[in-house]
């Protein structure tokens, strides 16, 4: 299982994906262009000690990243078709979150295998994209006991 950021926006948002990735034992994708300079200073200052301890992979565009997917790509998006409590996870999907300020484009709405939705109170547009990132991969590790020991 991975998790993939579609161009993201705001470092610290990265770093703290990276800290829950590197704990739970998932890589990341990063899919440029990114919102702001990816630096070892930068990175080390929002990702902590955790970032020496994930698997990152940098992306130059939605292509080199379609090229390298193997498994299902599942797109958390308040557009969802599938309420997250009733979504079937499996060990090789992608889990891919969009920019915090534009989301993803139609074709890569339209590309994702399944569309997962995190059910919120009527009224509220959306969560912070690190914790709607912990909520969607804990569950799917949880679905395909992928757990760390």
């Amino acid at each position: 299982m991975r998790i993939a950021l579609y161009q993201p926006d705001i470092a610290g948002n990265v770093g703290a994906i990276l800290r829950t990735a590197a704990c739970m034992g998932i890589g990341v994708d990063l899919i440029e262009p990114m919102g702001f300079t990816w630096s070892d200073k930068a990175v080390a200052r929002s990702g902590m000690d955790y970032v020496g301890v994930v698997d990152v992979v940098r992306h130059v565009d939605w292509d080199a990243f379609l090229g390298q997917v193997t498994g299902r790509i599942v797109l958390l998006t308040t557009k969802g078709a599938v309420r997250l409590d009733v979504a079937a996870f499996r060990e090789d999907d992608v889990l891919l979150m969009g920019s915090e300020g534009a989301g993803v484009p139609e074709e890569v709405h339209a590309r994702a295998d399944m569309r997962v939705l995190i059910p919120m109170r009527p009224g509220l547009r959306s969560m912070n994209i690190s914790v709607a990132t912990g909520i969607v991969a804990a569950e799917a590790l949880r679905q395909t006991g992928g757990w760390p020991a």
